[in-house]
Order: structure tokens, then sequence, then C-alpha cells
């Protein structure tokens, strides 16, 4: 059907003025009558001559106009055809599905395809398929990686709906306009991808090397082996390194720096840094096996910060026992290693070193607030027991933050008493201790190194002063900024740590037998009794307590549990299920328990007096959180397998805390690591 031909728009205006002219003739001609009648109908004459002309034209020239118009767009869409198909941007058009509508030259050339190729777009990118093109939130940008052939194009994608059309040229049916077609561009980024990659491969990596045992193993040589076991230690350091082209310079005996370019990480992530291992296995005659310690700096543009990096994982490393290699960047931190047992330190020096530097700080503040973890424990009471001693020396006012005590501390905290010459405010809670905190108050963090862990966080926040004694490994989590930081995870727990530094004190703190009591148990619970991590050191700590009074037996009728714990206890022991013939998994009741999380922690102990048990893990459910509580004897590291969780610990001695999960979800958390673990060789069954 042949349609009449109708302008629109300043076309149609532009066509039709002379038209609308006529009526300022009839205007006129309305005036001309009024004065001068023959004059008025000359005009009347003219102006339907006029009209007659222009209508004659308008007419006339409505179809010449037209088809010139059609012709000028058919040259202009030839022309932006050939452009678009010229365009050197890849690019094609696709319908609503994914197929193949149209595709430029460039497009055709990068693909390897003909410009009639009609499949679906899926056919040369996979991953971009219809449900992907058609979702309503749909990404605007796709990166596609081919590593085969190290490439990577950028794909960039815009909807053309036509209903957008169909508002401009009302040819389109409305239940067609939530349609649309798909117009993709096409970027080769291989190029810009490699630039980037070998400028990032040829960063600087920082690097400093130490030997954590370095004294102690040349004690355990002879003197003419002495200098052939540090050759050894330089040449496999040196060695290990120059295969990766990188340099290495000893600052000192026992400490080395090295530099080397990025690309290398990867290869030295891959071998797990088995440079540890090579050095471990240097043997001369010397009774003790040789440790290092790595921390690596990286992904800074500046090599001043890649140093700073590297000296703050180097601390790490030998704040989690050493034998290990700690990577930071400015976020991230990644462990390798870390799975021998620490080796004990014979020398007091750092404890009196310690000593004195606590000794001026406390002299210097106004007062003292001391917290642990939350969920006190017999050593975090302990070794905050030393601490309010030590200050007590210094005429100092100090006091010991606990919220809700539970029934394996509060044996030990009456044993405090007015009677017994000590304040009745000598145990508060956070919010009391929110109120007497100040600027000049010393904050002393004790059997906790994580700020989330105290038993009032916001307390690290009100002072500038904060001091740190913990014998657990260091994790990403820490509190900022101590003035003091004393962590040694060799210890067997913070109360022997504490026992030691009141022995250089202000020349030795005197302590009465409740004090020693108190401290003494905290050595007791942590070592299990002194089987666990117990030391050279722990019974010289020991030691000392007992001459200060503290009296085993007092202190073992504190400790006992009630019924209550003691039959939770024997049902985690009853219900545990053993997976992969080696790994011991339990859940301890808290109904009717008051210190669940301790008695989990007795259980994991129990279990591990079970033959063929090389690790046991007790879950508790206890205020909304799930506790595990992880031990080992000597064959696994629990520590790293609690870290996989979030927690942390020691090498025999860990633990963790989960939250928003089940029981049952957190066990399969646990077979899920321990799974993964055994897959990457981390640990062995």
């Amino acid at each position: 059907m042949k349609k009449k031909i109708k302008f629109k728009g300043r076309l149609k205006s532009y066509m039709c003025w002379p038209l609308y002219l006529t009526f300022v003739w009839i205007c006129a001609d309305g005036i001309a009558l009024r004065y001068d009648r023959r004059l008025g109908y000359g005009m009347v004459g003219f102006t339907v001559f006029y009209f007659a002309l222009v209508l004659f034209l308008y007419v006339r020239s409505k179809s010449v106009v037209a088809n010139e118009l059609i012709s000028f767009a058919t040259q202009y869409s030839s022309v932006q055809k050939r452009l678009l198909n010229e365009f050197e941007v890849p690019y094609a058009l696709l319908e609503y599905s994914g197929k193949i509508l149209w595709v430029n030259d460039k497009f055709a050339e990068l693909m390897g395809v003909d410009k009639k190729y009609h499949k679906s777009i899926t056919t040369l990118f996979p991953t971009v398929t219809r449900e992907l093109l058609t979702k309503s939130d749909a990404p605007t940008d796709f990166k596609i990686v081919n590593e085969e052939e190290d490439s990577i194009v950028r794909l960039s994608v815009k909807r053309i709906y036509f209903n957008s059309i169909a508002e401009e040229n009302e040819i389109i049916d409305t239940n067609e306009a939530d349609q649309f077609l798909t117009a993709l561009y096409v970027f080769d980024e291989s190029e810009l991808y490699h630039c980037k990659k070998e400028i990032t491969e040829q960063k600087q990596v920082s690097a400093l090397v130490y030997i954590d045992n370095y004294d102690e193993a040349l004690d355990s040589i002879e003197d003419v082996k002495r200098s052939l076991l540090v050759a050894l230690i330089d040449r496999r350091v040196n060695q290990y390194f120059a295969k990766y082209d990188g340099l290495v310079r000893k600052i000192e005996n026992d400490k080395y720096f090295v530099v080397f370019k990025y690309k290398y990480l990867d290869s030295m992530k891959e071998d797990k840094f088995k440079v540890l291992d090579e050095v471990k296995a240097i043997k001369v005659g010397n009774e003790m096996a040789v440790t290092l310690s790595i921390g690596i700096g990286i992904k800074s543009d500046k090599y001043n910060e890649n140093y700073v990096y590297a000296r703050n994982a180097i601390d790490l490393a030998l704040g989690r026992g050493g034998d290990q290699v700690v990577i930071k960047d400015h976020d991230d931190i990644l462990y390798f290693g870390g799975k021998s047992k620490q080796v004990e330190s014979k020398t007091r020096v750092k404890a009196r070193v310690k000593a004195q530097a606590l000794q001026e700080i406390i002299e210097t503040c106004e007062n003292v607030l001391i917290m642990g973890h939350s969920i006190t424990d017999v050593d975090s009471l302990g070794a905050g027991i030393g601490i309010y001693c030590a200050a007590k020396n210094l005429d100092k006012k100090a006091q010991i933050v606990i919220n809700d005590p539970t029934s394996s501390v509060r044996p030990l905290m009456e044993t405090f008493s007015e009677a017994k010459g000590y304040p009745a405010d000598m145990f508060i809670n956070s919010e009391e201790a929110l109120e007497m905190v100040s600027k000049d108050t010393l904050v002393m963090v004790v059997d906790t190194n994580r700020p989330s862990y105290t038993e009032c966080p916001e307390l690290l926040r009100k002072t500038g002063k904060i001091v740190v004694f913990d014998h657990h490994r260091q994790s990403s989590e820490i509190i900022e900024n101590p003035i003091l930081s004393y962590i040694e995870p060799y210890a067997s727990s913070a109360c022997e740590m504490v026992a030691e530094v009141l022995q250089y004190f202000n020349d030795g703190v005197k302590i009465n037998a409740t004090e020693a009591d108190c401290i003494y148990a905290g050595i007791l619970i942590d070592t299990n009794n002194f089987m666990t991590k117990t030391g050279v050191r722990t019974f010289e700590a020991a030691a000392f307590l007992k001459r200060s009074g503290a009296e085993v037996t007092r202190v073992r009728k504190m400790l006992r549990n009630d019924m209550a714990c003691y039959k939770a206890r024997a049902e985690a022991v009853r219900h545990v299920e053993v997976y992969r013939s080696s790994f011991a998994i339990s859940v301890c009741p808290s109904e009717n328990v008051e210190s669940p999380t301790i008695v989990g922690a007795q259980a994991a102990n129990e279990l591990l007096n079970i033959i063929g048990i090389k690790a046991s893990f007790v879950l508790t459910e206890y205020n909304d959180k799930i506790y595990i509580s992880s031990r080992s004897i000597d064959e696994i590291n629990v520590q790293i397998i609690m870290e996989k969780l979030g927690g942390g610990g020691h090498l025999n001695v860990a633990g963790a805390q989960l939250t928003g999960v089940t029981i049952v979800q957190a066990k399969r958390m646990i077979q899920d690591t321990l799974d993964e673990m055994l897959k990457e060789g981390d640990i062995e069954e």
C-alpha cells in the first residue's frame, strides 16, 4: 500500500512557512479593504494567486525534496556503513539470544572468521553465555584471559533497546519494546597486559634472613667446626637466592639482606622456600638443627617501604617462633613453614632487658590496668597477678580487668581478699576500667596479642601506653604501637614469662605464697602438669615460685573441677569421632557447665592419651560462638591448622573461634581443612 509522504520536525516547518505567510496577506487584505476597496480587491486577487502558486509549488516540490533526501540518506548510510565496517575497533552486533548478526572487518580479522559468521557469540567466547547477556544486571565489561596464549581480551557490551528506536521512528510494536540488540566491542589488551606484568615482575623485593638459633647452634658444636657450620649456612643461603638472580649481603653474623625480582617469588612459593629445610639439614656434628626466619616485603613502589614491610615481616616470623617465611605487603600477610618445634632459648638476657624496660615504663605512669583475654583462664589471671605485684612494688595503683569470672578462676580470685590486705577494687570489670583510664594509664595486656580477644578492646584506644606480654604466636591481627612488646612463643605460659621478669624487676620482687600459688597454677594448667611445652626455664620459673611459697597441694585443691565439668569432659571423650585414623574430633556439652571452653581444652588433652591419635579437636558452643581447642603431642602442628580457621596458638596447643556456623558445619570445616592440608603436604597422616 502506497502511503502519503509526510514531513516532520524542522523540515516540515521549512517547507510550510510560505503557506503560513498567506495568513499575513489575508490580514493585510482586510486592512486594505477598510481604507480603499480597489486596493483591497487588488490585494485579495494577489493573495489568491500567491496561495495557489505556493500550494502548487509545495505539492510539486514535496516529492522532489523527498527523493533528494532519500538519495542523501542512502549516500550517508553507505558512508556510515563503510566507516563502521572499517572501524579500527573490532565490533559486532548480536541479537537478544547472543547470535551474531553482523561483524566489521577488524572483528573478523581478530577472531579469524568471515563476515557471514552468524553463530552464537559463545562459540568465540565460551564464558559469554546467553544467560549472562540477558541478565538485567549483566556486567558491561568482561575480561577474557587465555593463559595458554598468554593473552587477554576485554569485551565492552552496550545494549540498544528497540523502544528507543520506536520512540524516534514510531515503527516498532510496543510488545517488542523490551527487546534489544547487543553491541559488542572487543579490545585486545595483551600488549598492555604484558607491559603491566613485566613492570610488576621487575619490581624489587626486599627480604631479611635471620638465623634463629645462631648462638645455640654454635655452642652445640666443637670450636674447630664452627667456622665450617657458618660457611655451609652462608653457602646454602647464597646458592638458593642465586638461582633467582638474588643479591645477598651478610649484614651481621646471623643476618642477611636479600634483594631479588618479584617474578621469582612465585617459584619460591612453589618450592615452599626449601632453603629452610636445606639449612636445617646441615649436620657437621652440631646437636641442634639450624633454622631460618625470612621476612619479605613486596608490592610497594618505594624501596624504603618494601624494606619496612620486610622488617615487619621478620618481626612477625620471629614472634611466631621462627623457622618460617612471612610475606607482607600493605594489606596482606602470607605464611610458609613454621612446622618445627620452637627451640627454647637458655639465656635470660632478654627477660632481664624486658624487666628493666617494664620498670621504667611503670614508674612514669599514673596507674596500671591489667587485662588478659576474654573468658579469663588461670594462665591469664596468674600473669595478671604477677604484673600486679610488680606495680605494687613500685607503689603504683594496679587493677585487673575481668568480666564474669568463671568457676575455674573464681577460687583463685577469692584468695585475694581484703582480710589478706588486698584492696576491694583489685578486680574490676570493663565499665569500671573505662572510667579509670587516662592518657597516663598503662594498659598491660597478658596472655594474648590480639586486640579483639582482650577483655576490653576499648581500653587500647583510650591510652598511648600499652605493653604486651604473651607466649602465643603472632598473627596478622596485632595490637598496634605498643611501647613494649615481649612475645616468646617458646615459653610454656604467660605465667612463666612473668615469673622470669619478676626475678629481675627492681632487683627482684618479693611475692607472697598466695600470689606464688596463682602464678604457679597458670604454669601448671598451660603445661598440662608439666607434660607439654616444658623446658628448662619452665622448671626454673616453677622453682622460683616454690621458693616464694607456692604449695602444690593448695594449688591442686583450687584447680579441681565440679561434677558437672567432669561429666561434660567425660561426654566429650565418650562421643569422640576419629577422622582419617589419626584425628580425634569431639563436641563438649556446655549445658550446666560454667566454664565450657576450659572443659573443652581439658577434653582435648585427654584425647591425646588414646593410641594412634596425633591431634585432637574439641568444639564447644558458648555465647553464640563455636570455640575449638586443638592439641597434639609432636607429630602435627595444630597451630597452622587453626590459623586456616582464623585462630592460632602453638605447635602443640592452639585454638580458634567461629561465628555464624553450627557445630556440624564447624566439624565439616575442620575436616575440609585437614583434607586440604594433607593434600598439599602441610601435614602428614
